[in-house]
Parts: structure tokens; C-alpha cells; sequence
């Protein structure tokens, strides 16, 4: 039983990989678009790389790694040094990244890292790990993806409670 699950990550690990290879490819234009764009509109560097908890380790500890993305908000500072509001810093570029999801492709190089699968629970900030109970945490227990139950269950329209609860249904129940 054990080889066979071993098998069956094995295969899992490789179709990702793969197929996150081959939409590399075929993105790499939009994506070089994107950067360009970006840059400009951005004033500077185009991605946005945040710490994220990833699956637990042989310690039970989640692995922290760094989750890449287009940035959506520019670095603006009021008179006193410190970011402006979300709100002021959200410019139309970054509404429009964030509405049609482009600024998740960057992540795709992260499923190839290994850090990301492309299903799994999508991955919470670090801070929010000190509000998970001992059940919630269980989504630690597999690789988290860039689209999970949750996601194609309501995304951002359901509650914090139902995301964990799909997000251990998963855990509970993966195929694949």
C-alpha cells in the first residue's frame, strides 16, 4: 500500500509539473506583456512575493515558502513614510489583475517548485494560522494548489468557516 501511494504522489507531482511547463510556454507571451506593464504602471518591480504556510513537514510544522504574484498595489507613502490606504493604492491595473486573475500566473512557477500543487487549499497568510483550531490546520496536511474546493465552491463569497470546511473535505477526500 505504501508504494503505491508513493506511486500515485509521484504521478500526481509529474502531471503538474508538466502541465505547468507546457502553460508556462504557451502564457510566456502574456506573461512578458504582463511584467512590461507592469513594471511601468508599477513604477518598479512588477512581482509581489508574500510567505505563505505550505504542507507540514516531518516535524508537523507548516513549511513557510514565498508565493509569487503581479503586483496589484503600488508602494505609495503618505507624508509620514508609511503605505497609503489598500484602497488608494489599488489603481485600475490592479483591479483589473485581480478581476481576471492574471496576477495568480506567476504562482504557476511556485507548483513547479514544488511549494504549490495546482489543487490543493488555496494557502492563507501566515498571521492567520494563529486563529486556525487543531482541525482547520489540517489543510497543512497536503500540498496546498492554486485552485481547491473552496475556490470553485464560492471563492470569496463564502464565509471563513466554509472555506476550512471545504478545504478539509479535500484533505479527507483528494483523488487527485
Amino acid at each position: 500500500k505504501g508504494s503505491s501511494r508513493r506511486n500515485w504522489w509521484v504521478g500526481k507531482c509529474a502531471w503538474s509539473t508538466c502541465s505547468v511547463v507546457i502553460a508556462l510556454i504557451v502564457l510566456s507571451p502574456l506573461l512578458l506583456l504582463l511584467i512590461v506593464l507592469g513594471t511601468v504602471v508599477m513604477k518598479g518591480n512588477p512581482f509581489f512575493m508574500q510567505p505563505r504556510p505550505g504542507k507540514k513537514g516531518k516535524d508537523g510544522k507548516e513549511k513557510i515558502f514565498y508565493l509569487i504574484k503581479l503586483r496589484t498595489m503600488t508602494n505609495e507613502r503618505g507624508v509620514d513614510g508609511e503605505l497609503l490606504p489598500d484602497e488608494q493604492r489599488l489603481g485600475w491595473y490592479g483591479k483589473w489583475l485581480r478581476s481576471t486573475s492574471l496576477d495568480e500566473v506567476p504562482s504557476l512557477i511556485n507548483v513547479i517548485r514544488g511549494d504549490l500543487g495546482l489543487c490543493g487549499p488555496r494557502p492563507f497568510l501566515v498571521r492567520d494560522m494563529t486563529f486556525m483550531t487543531e482541525e482547520q490546520r489540517r489543510r497543512h496536511d497536503v500540498r496546498p494548489g492554486l485552485t481547491g474546493l473552496a475556490q470553485v465552491n464560492g471563492r470569496n463569497a463564502i464565509s471563513w468557516e466554509e472555506k476550512f470546511e471545504w478545504d478539509v473535505k479535500y484533505v479527507d477526500n483528494i483523488t487527485f
